[in-house]
């Protein structure tokens, strides 16, 4: 006998034989001999009677059918088919309507979802096909009911859902000196280890190009610097043996030779030994300057992936005060500032200048020098962004300034904020650790389901009753994924698990890589703190001492209980402040749905990116710092600072210095600046003019506008969804 019934969703509800009786009704009366009560309950109750005890929903209408056909009356039989088919077709129809909108290439929150994809070609159509129908088998097989439900409802987002099946991981540091030192084998070839600053450039690319196909997320290098540095001096060593070659001369002697800095001078009044080391010098860079021009360029043209896509890659770097990564600094800095190809603004990687006192920061420091020229190509470029390793939760306690391999012990960041760094089943490094998955809360949803309640204290204990019980869903359903990921094999992610993760070399082919994965972070992220206050005391955070107060005590409940899932499932769980895109416009649609337009709350195309001082609320740099900081140290899975600047930034670096100087006063970890930056396609004429639509040397409407979505730059507005064009649209200068 049925008891209960599987539906299409996958939810389980009791059987329910009025709902057969309905069907069979239905499909009688659209024939000629009308409704027959007594066949009905007669096939109703054979089928609940002789059904298994659990089926679903299709089963359960297949043995329908076959009850019809099998009676006296097939007409009715023929009606319940037809109205089955018009059902299946009904509910394809939403699928077919976003699949051809995908094939004729529309402009819409679908094809625009990210703007790193260009959704108009074959593999990106492809990608798209891909992920939206796998977006629903992630929906009837691996989310619980209850889970389900919390997305269906908009209280939770479950990000790059699409690749959830794949078990996939979200982003990695690389141990790139592990792959320049040995090698490595992707499963397509084997590479040799590094001998020369072109190979090892070369390795960096193709470590972050493998590694994405095997993730959903982004790359990342900890250590630029570093690990590039010791090719640095191989290659000069490389130059003084070709010298010894033209001169006939044994120059073995100055292969050790030391060089207090790695920079060009005229060869003309220099005589003997001098003369020989100062061609290497002048050769070596000229090698540098080449090799950093490739990774840019190469980072900036492989597609590693399909949707046309480069790899999201990231590079940190800074505080390598050898005379060898000083040069590598230099020259990657310099081809930075030139730009790529005709002189175009690279696009990735990300790169990160990490800051800290006594090696990169202040006029004393060995260091400054490259931290100015970090700043003047920031002016122009948009990169670097900054890191400060000088925030409380930044630092190490093993950190020492003596030790060659201290960058082990300094926060390493992705471009689009995830952090990873402290560590509860291994080592706290950012190096071969990653995000695993993360989800997003929407905290206005919560917010609005209270706002109605007039006493203040009822209205606050009521969002976080909600809050709690929205949070243990997500941590349940980032367990639980993380327990579908660790079933992976490791030959999955080939190069992820023989090289790149902390511990894989631990693992076998049989083995499983959950402790291995188990050092990694599960994010729980959160969107519109300011909408979410507003609703709650009737204004946001940036604008009421009282509402920052709040919001601080809000997240940092989200912190404490995080850190209580962090021991209950056994994980490293964090809070994210979440870089939303495609996000930022979804939960405020179906928002503005069910509650209306509500003055400061969804009244905008787009809820504020996680505890953002709100884009269009005017304040200076300095208040949006002193409101915005207290938040980085709460979220630890990730965070960033923003400041928006008037003018041509080019001619302003001290905006850039600024800036990183906010990050020291007001101990935050991570900032970027924001600026208008146009560059005719015709002719190369660039300048800061906010809306320019045609070149004042040229003539040329072929303008490229950069700017920055979610951490990474974007050279065309042309592939933002609605709601960050609105976004874009709403952004004022911080004075």
């Amino acid at each position: 006998m049925i008891q209960t019934v599987v539906k299409r969703d996958g939810r389980v509800v009791g059987f329910n034989e009025e709902k057969i009786m309905a069907a069979i009704r239905k499909a009688m009366l659209h024939t000629e001999q009308g409704e027959d009560s007594s066949l009905i309950r007669q096939i109703t109750d054979k089928i609940s009677c002789q059904g298994s005890e659990q089926m679903t929903v299709e089963e359960i209408q297949d043995l329908v059918e076959m009850a019809l056909m099998n009676s006296p009356r097939k007409e009715a039989a023929k009606k319940y088919i037809a109205y089955r088919d018009q059902r299946s077709i009904a509910r394809k129809a939403k699928t077919r309507d976003m699949f051809l909108e995908i094939i004729e290439t529309k402009s819409n929150d679908v094809t625009r979802e990210n703007a790193n994809m260009n959704a108009d070609t074959p593999a990106g159509m492809m990608m798209k096909f891909a992920s939206e129908t796998t977006k629903p088998f992630v929906d009837d097989y691996l989310l619980t009911p209850e889970v389900k439900e919390a997305v269906r409802l908009n209280y939770l987002h479950i990000h790059d859902k699409d690749y959830y099946p794949t078990k996939s991981l979200t982003c990695v540091q690389h141990p790139l000196d592990k792959i320049l030192e040995n090698g490595f084998n992707a499963g397509h070839g084997e590479s040799r280890p590094a001998k020369r600053i072109e190979t090892a450039s070369m390795l960096g690319c193709i470590s972050m190009e493998t590694a994405q196909n095997e993730m959903h997320g982004g790359q990342a290098i900890p250590a630029f610097d570093f690990y590039l540095a010791p090719f640095v001096r191989r290659s000069f060593v490389e130059e003084v043996k070709v010298l010894e070659q033209i001169n006939g001369q044994d120059y073995s002697h100055l292969y050790d030779t030391e060089i207090a800095d790695y920079l060009y001078a005229e060869l003309n009044d220099l005589q003997g030994d001098a003369r020989i080391i100062q061609h290497a010098i002048n050769r070596t860079i000229g090698r540098v300057h080449q090799s950093m021009e490739a990774f840019i360029h190469n980072m900036n043209t492989i597609h590693s992936r399909g949707g046309n896509q480069v790899v999201f890659s990231s590079i940190n770097y800074g505080t390598d005060t050898s005379p060898e990564g000083r040069c590598i600094i230099r020259e990657l800095l310099n081809s930075t500032y030139q730009g790529v190809g005709n002189g175009v603004t690279a696009i990735f990687p990300i790169q990160i200048w990490k800051k800290k006192r006594g090696v990169s920061y202040l006029p004393e420091d060995p260091n400054f020098d490259l931290y100015q020229l970090a700043c003047k190509v920031s002016a122009r470029r948009f990169f670097p962004n900054f890191l400060n390793l000088d925030a409380t939760f930044n630092q190490h306690e093993d950190w020492n300034a003596e030790d060659p391999r201290r960058f082990e012990h300094e926060v390493a960041t992705m471009g689009c904020r995830t952090r990873v760094f402290e560590n509860r089943y291994g080592k706290k490094t950012s190096i071969g650790r990653g995000n695993l998955s993360f989800s997003t809360l929407n905290l206005v949803r919560i917010a609005l389901e209270c706002r109605n309640i007039e006493d203040n204290k009822e209205r606050v204990e009521c969002f976080y009753r909600k809050l709690d019980k929205v949070l243990e869903l997500a941590a349940l359903q980032l367990h639980r994924r993380f327990e579908f990921q660790k079933t992976a094999a490791p030959k999955q992610f080939p190069l992820l698990m023989s090289v790149l993760w902390e511990g894989c070399e631990q693992l076998k082919s049989e083995n499983s890589i959950e402790k291995v994965i188990n050092q990694g972070t599960l994010g729980i992220g959160f969107i519109g703190l300011a909408e979410a206050l507003v609703a709650l005391v009737g204004k946001h955070h940036g604008e009421d001492e009282q509402a920052q107060k709040l919001g601080v005590e809000i997240v940092t409940y989200m912190r404490d209980k995080v850190n209580e899932f962090s021991e209950n499932y056994q994980h490293n769980y964090s809070v994210l402040a979440t870089p939303a895109e495609g996000l930022a416009g979804r939960f405020t649609r179906r928002d503005k749905k069910d509650f209306g337009l509500i003055e400061g709350i969804t009244d905008r195309d787009y809820y504020t990116n996680s505890n953002h001082v709100p884009v269009y609320y005017s304040c200076s740099a300095h208040q949006k710092a002193r409101v915005e900081a207290p938040y980085h140290d709460l979220t630890r899975g990730g965070h960033i600072f923003y400041v928006e600047v008037d003018g041509d930034a080019t001619h302003n670096p001290e905006a850039i210095m600024t800036v990183v100087d906010m990050m020291d006063k007001y101990n935050m970890g991570y900032a970027s600046v924001n600026h208008n930056r146009n560059r005719c396609l015709k002719c190369g004429y660039e300048n800061a003019t906010t809306q320019l639509a045609e070149c004042p040397d040229c003539g040329s409407d072929e303008i490229d506008r950069l700017q920055r979505i979610t951490g990474y730059l974007v050279g065309t507005t042309d592939r933002w969804n609605s709601a960050k064009l609105a976004e874009l649209n709403d952004r004022i200068i911080h004075e």
